[in-house]
């Protein structure tokens, strides 16, 4: 009868311990629902930008977790808690936050959740301008991705665009081509629309800051374009971001309607705290500077004022250390602003001089008009003659050429002279002087001498040095062939230089003037004018 008793009382214990144990269980099961549901509220907290509501419930799991021994619950929680201080520049507690987070992920050997802290870490000292640790981290991450389980995952997206971003800042700028062109093609293996805008974005930066404005364009406004299909939930700050720097690169080019176009949408779409983020007080700014560059001095004040008070509040609640890509930018326009301000008091100054700056210019023009005229018909007298003068010498040569007569320059009186200015006549028939190497000494070998001997030949004997005789002969030509020649009168001024042998236009120009007394593009206009008066008549 005791050996009963005792079966049933162990018996009885053992059930009791089975109730025990399976509340237990129960309890931690139910524990972690509630976490799994305090985790999920703080995470809406977090994108919803309520920073310090979401760190309470993020505690909250941190306790659990702690309480029920779930390291990797413990993990995912102060990672995501490090991430509300970060974002609510809280930096020294969002550093401590990665660190625990960083300690639990390498207990667990979890490599995975390491590289996410270690993502944290990085945002962290690029904020607080540690470049020097942020790029080691990054480094690191992006050599070590690879053999991890997140190998061509979104989060792989993620931690190369966290890399980017260090490279963006410390501007080194191929480091960031490299990796935005590999998570470019992973993103879009992923169809990941977030990480393709993000990286357009940056290789548009990258591009805006080389100057090459039009690259950058092209990358922005594929961004741009994503983005407006509608399929990306937070899409505000790179809308308002990729923005900032299409009108930033319409300010470049000059376009600055165009610019302050996609400056004001900036600023209409803003509301409340949203006035404060970056890309939307620099946009204050920029705006200002793209009135002044239009001369709307009251506009660009009045913009540059708006920037001063949204700073001002801006510096209240938010740290001092900005992005660095928007610091650069603003120490740039603030610059401008400054010259806008002094250019407006020039401006009054200006005015008040107006009316005696605007009788000085009469009188001014006035002269200007009469010695234009003066020209004009100097000018006019100096072509008629030129014109006649070539008249005289074409029908001269057509004489010559009906007569079948030999131009004889002089009279020969030494053998090796008579070669040599036969050999000049040959040159000058073939048109020799045209060439942009006809010189002193390709003419000599031409004509089988020296150059010292051909130079003194033709002092005497063309009454005039080697420079002149080529100038003269080219100049001579370009008259008659514009003269004679509609298609050649359609060349431009540097085109007609090369063509008969200078090197620049100037140089054409310069001697054109000296032998005729006349511009060249004066003398084509008017040859122009007068073959269309005489088709007219015809």
């Amino acid at each position: 009868m005791g050996g009963v008793n005792i079966r049933y009382l162990s018996l009885y214990l053992g059930l009791f311990l089975w109730i025990l144990f399976s509340q237990n269980i129960i309890a931690q099961k139910s524990k972690l629902v509630v976490a799994e549901e305090l985790y999920k509220k703080g995470k809406s907290l977090y994108f919803a930008e309520e920073y310090e509501k979401s760190i309470v419930y993020f505690n909250k799991v941190e306790t659990i977790g702690k309480q029920s021994n779930d390291d990797m619950l413990l993990c995912k929680a102060t990672y995501m808690k490090g991430n509300a201080y970060l974002m609510n520049n809280q930096n020294q507690e969002a550093l401590d936050a990665y660190y625990v987070s960083l300690e639990i992920a390498q207990k667990l050997k979890n490599f995975e959740r390491e590289l996410i802290a270690s993502s944290g870490l990085v945002l962290v000292y690029k904020k607080t301008l540690q470049y020097d640790k942020a790029l080691k981290v990054s480094q690191r991450m992006l050599q070590s991705i690879n053999s991890t389980s997140l190998k061509n995952s979104m989060t792989h997206v993620s931690i190369i665009t966290t890399g980017i971003e260090v490279y963006l800042d410390t501007e080194k700028y191929d480091s960031v081509m490299h990796y935005a062109d590999q998570g470019i093609a992973l993103s879009q293996s992923l169809n990941y629309k977030e990480g393709l805008v993000d990286l357009y974005i940056k290789k548009g930066v990258v591009f805006y800051y080389k100057k090459e404005f039009e690259k950058s364009l092209d990358y922005l406004l594929k961004a741009e374009e994503i983005l407006q299909e509608g399929e990306i939930k937070n899409k505000f700050y790179p809308t308002v971001n990729s923005n900032y720097f299409i009108a930033s690169c319409y300010f470049k080019q000059g376009h600055y309607d165009e610019a302050i176009e996609r400056l004001l949408k900036n600023i209409s779409a803003s509301k409340g705290n949203d006035l404060l983020k970056i890309p939307v007080l620099q946009s204050h700014l920029l705006l200002a500077n793209s009135y002044g560059k239009k001369e709307e001095y009251e506009n660009a004040l009045y913009w540059n004022n708006k920037y001063l008070e949204l700073n001002a509040a801006f510096q209240k609640q938010k740290d001092k250390i900005i992005n660095k890509i928007y610091q650069k930018e603003a120490q740039i326009l603030k610059r401008g602003i400054a010259n806008l301000q002094s250019e407006q008091r020039k401006n009054e100054q200006i005015k008040r001089y107006t009316y005696i700056a605007s009788g000085l210019l009469f009188l001014i023009v006035v002269t200007g008009l009469v010695l234009y005229f003066k020209k004009q018909k100097s000018n006019k007298l100096v072509f008629n003659k030129l014109l006649q003068k070539i008249n005289n010498f074409e029908a001269k040569e057509q004489e010559q050429l009906e007569n079948k007569e030999t131009y004889k320059e002089i009279v020969i009186d030494n053998d090796k002279v008579n070669k040599v200015l036969k050999g000049l006549s040959r040159l000058e028939s073939q048109e020799f002087y045209l060439r942009s190497d006809c010189n002193l000494r390709s003419v000599a070998k031409k004509v089988k001498t020296n150059a010292t001997y051909l130079s003194k030949i033709i002092n005497k004997h063309r009454k005039k040095n080697f420079n002149e005789y080529i100038n003269d002969l080219r100049i001579d030509y370009v008259l008659k062939r514009i003269k004679n020649d509609k298609k050649f009168r359609s060349f431009s001024i540097k085109s007609i230089a090369t063509e008969v042998g200078y090197k620049s236009d100037y140089s054409f120009a310069k001697h054109f003037k000296a032998k005729t007394g006349l511009n060249p593009s004066y003398y084509i206009k008017k040859i122009e004018k007068q073959e269309k008066a005489l088709e007219n008549v015809i």
